[in-house]
């Protein structure tokens, strides 16, 4: 299949804090085309588990959608090539207000893979210590702990919809269950 699309040339279009939007012109089934293409130097999640097994999630405002989200804590790479670990282990305590000292790699995801290259690692973290938040200036989390079961009746009711929430909660459900 790769040799049916060739790309040209990309050009960048806009580069903003935490994208860079191209535009490629390629070849595809013979006809030139012009393509969109976004990238992000990729980021982290953490699934963090209580002591009595309740999943910690943060509750924030996105623009994109205009209105609070659900999510797992999660935030972007630093730098490029930062160990994604590393990430992790500095949203876990940013957003949360707990740390740990041992993570566990669950799934990796890619999050809009039509337009954008954005991949994220997502991990387990337990044992969680009390620490506080580092919120960004602009930030405005809350946590809130949920039982497994509620945040799956979420999903299947759509109206939990972050994708890298969703697939870490299902991963988490399937990998108890093993």
């Amino acid at each position: 299949m790769a040799d049916k699309v060739i790309r040209l040339d990309r050009q960048l279009k806009y580069q903003g804090t935490i994208l860079k939007i191209y535009e490629d012109t390629v070849i595809a089934n013979g006809h030139e085309a012009h393509w969109d293409f976004i990238h992000h130097d990729g980021a982290a999640a953490v699934v963090p588990v209580t002591d009595d097994g309740k999943i910690l999630m943060v509750r924030q405002f996105r623009n994109a959608l205009d209105r609070e989200t659900l999510e797992i804590p999660a935030g972007k790479l630093d730098a490029p090539g930062e160990p994604k670990i590393d990430c992790a282990y500095r949203e876990l305590e940013e957003e949360t207000g707990f740390r740990t000292e041992n993570m566990e790699y669950l799934i990796s995801v890619n999050t809009t893979v039509a337009f954008c290259d954005e991949a994220i690692d997502i991990f387990v973290a337990r044992n969680l210590i009390p620490s506080h938040q580092h919120l960004d200036e602009d930030e405005v989390i809350e946590v809130e702990a949920w039982k497994l079961e509620d945040l799956l009746k979420l999903i299947f009711e759509g109206k939990l919809t972050d994708g890298k929430t969703v697939a870490a909660i299902c991963a988490y459900a399937a990998k108890l269950h093993e």
